[in-house]
């Protein structure tokens, strides 16, 4: 049987429970647990983190040094085998909300997040305040999504806090402008890797590298793009290029050094996505099983 994020909670942790907080988790997730502001009890979650990082650093092999490329690598490290050992020897629980515990701490000590506290203190949030907005960010069940069957393999710990944490506190403001946005490019049909990078060179010259992680010439004749579009975004500091698959809408952005981040949504193959450029947002208008769905992101991607 595969394990889900939810069958992991239910199975390893809901019997740690209170009774009380067992019986209404929206409660128990939502309620404010330390609402005198008694700093004493953050102290918990700081030791459960310090045991977490001295531990943990030596069984995985990594440097948990309370750095945000610590998180990459222990999101990393995650594996279904690790899974499983830790669950035979019963030690599943204790990683997790101990990890938790690490996990909001260099969100607390690198991004200025403050704890939320709950009850039990392992469900405890991490508030952050960025250029995205604010957020209540559940470190703890970012945890029992990376341990799960869905995600490992495919998405690791590392990349929900590049995209909650690292993403939204990032002065994308401070890159520097590469081109005016003024200028309008033609749509590309013709979609082979060859025309593209000769359309690239001919259109966005100041690209001068893709990078690494940017699709390679194999992965574009399998992904079939009917179509695809440029669009210098945020005074020039990044280019989008988006367009339509077989797979569905595709968006990739590309800075100074080439590849930074990319975005896929599902949509039905008529009516095509439309993109619209509004000020700093962009908004994606697509259709997903006949409905009509608007996608509204800050420039950068988020």
């Amino acid at each position: 049987m595969a394990r889900t994020a939810e069958s992991l909670f239910t199975e390893f942790f809901l019997p740690n429970y209170p009774p009380d907080a067992a019986s209404d988790l929206g409660k128990a997730r939502s309620t404010d647990a330390n609402p005198a502001n008694n700093p004493q009890l953050a102290l918990h979650l700081a030791d459960a983190a310090a045991r977490f990082q001295a531990l943990m650093g030596q069984e995985l092999g990594i440097a948990l040094d309370g750095t945000d490329a610590s998180i990459h690598h222990l999101g990393v490290a995650l594996t279904a085998e690790r899974r499983e050992a830790w669950i035979a020897r019963g030690d599943l629980f204790n990683i997790v909300v101990h990890g938790a515990a690490y996990l909001g701490r260099c969100i607390e000590q690198n991004h200025g997040g403050t704890w939320r506290l709950r009850r039990p203190m392992w469900e405890s949030l991490v508030f952050l305040k960025s250029q995205a907005g604010e957020a209540d960010l559940p470190v703890f069940h970012w945890w029992l999504k990376a341990l799960s069957d869905d995600e490992l393999g495919t998405r690791t710990l590392g990349d929900r806090y590049r995209t909650f944490v690292e993403e939204p506190t990032t002065d994308f403001s401070a890159l520097p402008v590469l081109a005016k946005e003024e200028r309008t490019f033609p749509r590309l049909t013709k979609i082979r890797y060859d025309v593209f990078y000769k359309y690239m060179k001919a259109n966005a010259p100041e690209i001068k590298d893709f990078g690494s992680d940017f699709p390679s010439a194999e992965r574009f004749a399998e992904l079939e793009f009917k179509w695809l579009e440029i669009r210098w975004v945020g005074g020039g500091r990044m280019l989008l290029v988006y367009g339509l698959s077989r797979m569905g809408f595709h968006l990739f952005w590309l800075d100074a050094k080439g590849f930074r981040k990319s975005a896929f949504m599902p949509c039905d193959a008529f009516p095509e996505p439309v993109v619209r450029f509004k000020g700093d947002k962009i908004e994606v208008i697509r259709a997903e099983n006949e409905r009509t769905v608007a996608h509204e992101m800050l420039w950068w991607g988020l």
